[in-house]
């Protein structure tokens, strides 16, 4: 038995599959006894350095206020970014040479220079060229280099998604007169979103996690830098780590949750009931139309 992408495994194949997943689950608990054994002998799980965790102080002074940085940031960079890649995305499929070619160029500009980078050049010139107070300044500079790389990566992004579709969508709205704008955003725009969003989300993904590279370089009191003045006040470097590892896991988590449900939430409004009429169904419906235009006919003559 076999299907469009691959054949279907036989009896060998399924023990060696089973085989295979056997090695690599005993190689993972091996692995994990281990780390944890590690971590024993050198005295990481005493209580002691993982009880600030189970107290207020540690939350309210270090991780919450943190974490609030840490989203304010990568909420204010999606807004922004979302929206301007789009345009960028649609510019670069312009008509006109004069759209076309700039956004194209900022778009390869920006998307070839390192994040990092980006952050540290938008806060020089903060520095130079305009009065943002010093406790404001590396949250606009994080700000400014998520979105100048990650719009221009979801240009491509919308620009591919759009281009994955059917040449004929484009073709029968041109034949019922439509413009190629009315075309773009009532016809393209909307049907390339569901194939768009697993790469979208995978981005903002990377959009909360880049915001730490602000705390690194810059003073920005994200989580992962908080974390550091927290593990210098309770001395647990590594049980800090784990817990805004957690942090972050659950949050990206959270994120690509509702990114699979909305994604499936899109997909069913835009599913047909797919019902199939049988030939007697068919043969109804054909003969209460027939019926339908001699009435209309006969309506009209004795008109």
């Amino acid at each position: 038995m076999t299907s469009v992408l691959y054949d279907a495994p036989g009896p060998r194949a399924k023990r060696r599959n089973v085989l295979f997943s056997v090695v690599f689950f005993v190689l993972l608990a091996l692995l994990l006894w281990w780390i944890w054994q590690t971590m024993d002998d050198k005295g990481q799980l005493e209580w002691s350095l993982w009880k600030p965790f189970t107290t207020s102080e540690a939350w309210t002074t270090y991780l919450l206020p943190g974490l609030a940085d840490t989203l304010k940031a990568a909420a204010l960079s999606m807004v922004i970014a979302l929206p301007l890649g789009a345009v960028l995305g649609i510019a670069r499929m312009s008509d006109h040479r004069w759209v076309r070619i700039p956004a194209g160029a900022v778009v390869e500009f920006f998307r070839a220079i390192p994040v990092l980078l980006l952050m540290l050049f938008a806060n020089e010139f903060y520095v130079r060229s305009t009065g943002i107070p010093s406790d404001e300044r590396p949250l606009y500079a994080v700000v400014t280099g998520l979105v100048l790389y990650n719009a221009s990566v979801l240009a491509e992004v919308v620009r591919a998604g759009i281009l994955s579709l059917p040449r004929g969508q484009s073709e029968a709205a041109m034949a019922i007169g439509l413009r190629k704008s009315q075309t773009m955003t009532s016809i393209l725009l909307p049907q390339a979103v569901t194939a768009m969003l697993p790469a979208i989300v995978s981005q903002l993904v990377v959009i909360v996690k880049d915001t730490a590279l602000g705390g690194v370089m810059l003073g920005f009191t994200e989580l992962l830098n908080t974390r550091s003045t927290l593990a210098a006040n309770y001395a647990n470097v590594i049980p800090s780590f784990i817990v805004v590892a957690i942090l972050f896991i659950v949050l990206n988590f959270i994120l690509t949750s509702f990114a699979a449900w909305l994604e499936g939430r899109l997909r069913r409004s835009k599913r047909s009931t797919g019902a199939v009429l049988g030939a007697e169904k068919v043969d109804d419906l054909n003969a209460a139309e027939i019926g339908g235009t001699q009435g209309t006919g006969a309506g009209d003559t004795t008109r």
